[in-house]
C-alpha cells in the first residue's frame, strides 16, 4: 500500500535519464532537485488557490452541517428520518453526474471558472457527510445538560453556540478534515467547472506538466510529494480527533 508512496518520492529526485532505466534505481542515485524548483517556481499559486478553496469549502460545511446535525439530533423535526435518509442517498450520486448539473447552475449564475462556484460544488460532498457525523455525535450528548441550559434561560440558539458546539469539538475537526481533503483533492470538479479559469487548483495545475508527446515526470512527481504534504500533516494531528469524532453515537449506554 505504501510503495507507491515512496515511488512517487523516489521518483520526484531521479534525472529524466534514469526514469526509463531498466530495472530501474530503487533509490534516487545521482538524483536531482529541478522538479521541485519547477514547483516552487510555477506551482505555489496554485497551491495557494486550492488551500483558499479547502479553507471555504470548510467554513460553509461547518456553517450548514454544524446546525443541520443539532436540530436532526436534538431538535427532531418532523420528517427528519426522511432528511437523513436522503443524505445517505446524496453520497451515492457519482461526482460526475454531479459535476454536470453544477456547470448548468453555475452557467446561469455566471459563476463557471470562479473560485466560490468550486467551493459550491465541493461542499455537496462534504455537507451530506457531515450533517451526518454532526447529527450521530450530538445525539450522544445528555439530555440533561440541554435542559440545564435552557433552565438558566438559553434558548435553542444560545443553548447550540455555547453548550453544544464547544462539546462537539471532535465532531468539528473530524468535519473540517474531511471536507479539506475532499477539495483539496478534487478534481472531478475542478477540472469540469474551473478548467479555463484563472485561479486554478493545484490538481489541474500539476497537469500542466503533461503534453501530448512529452511528460515531465520529475515535476510531475514533485508536486504529487508537495501537494501531499498538508494532507498528510493534517491527518496526523487531527487522527485522535478524527477517531473519536467518527465512532460517536456508535455506542449508547
Amino acid at each position: 500500500m505504501l510503495f507507491p508512496v515512496y515511488w512517487m518520492i523516489n521518483e520526484s529526485f531521479t534525472t529524466d535519464q534514469n526514469m526509463r532505466k531498466s530495472p530501474p534505481d530503487l533509490i534516487p542515485i545521482g538524483g536531482t532537485l529541478a522538479g521541485y524548483r519547477a514547483v516552487l517556481s510555477e506551482q505555489l499559486p496554485y497551491l495557494g488557490t486550492s488551500l483558499g478553496i479547502g479553507l471555504a469549502t470548510v467554513a460553509l460545511t461547518l456553517v450548514v452541517a454544524a446546525p443541520a446535525g443539532f436540530a436532526l439530533a436534538k431538535l427532531r423535526p418532523r420528517g427528519g428520518a426522511v432528511v437523513s435518509f436522503g443524505l445517505l442517498v446524496a453520497q451515492m450520486i457519482p461526482s460526475i453526474i454531479m459535476a454536470m448539473g453544477f456547470y448548468a447552475i453555475l452557467l446561469q449564475l455566471g459563476w463557471i471558472n470562479t473560485v466560490p462556484g468550486l467551493v459550491l460544488a465541493d461542499s455537496t460532498i462534504s455537507v451530506p457527510f457531515a450533517v451526518l457525523i454532526f447529527t450521530a455525535f450530538m445525539s450522544g450528548i445528555p439530555e440533561e445538560l440541554m435542559q440545564a441550559a435552557l433552565t438558566d434561560g438559553a434558548g435553542r440558539v444560545r443553548t447550540f453556540y455555547s453548550i453544544v458546539l464547544p462539546v462537539s469539538r471532535n465532531a468539528v475537526v473530524t468535519v473540517s478534515l474531511f471536507a479539506f481533503l475532499w477539495s483539496w483533492s478534487d478534481f472531478v470538479f475542478a477540472s469540469t467547472l474551473d478548467a479555463g479559469g484563472g485561479q486554478q487548483p493545484i490538481t489541474l495545475g500539476i497537469y500542466h506538466y503533461i503534453g501530448n508527446n512529452d511528460q515531465q515526470w520529475n515535476a510531475i512527481m514533485a508536486t504529487a510529494v508537495i501537494a501531499s504534504i498538508p494532507a498528510t500533516v493534517l491527518l496526523v494531528i487531527a487522527q485522535r480527533y478524527v477517531a473519536a469524532g467518527i465512532t460517536a453515537g456508535s455506542v449508547k449506554d
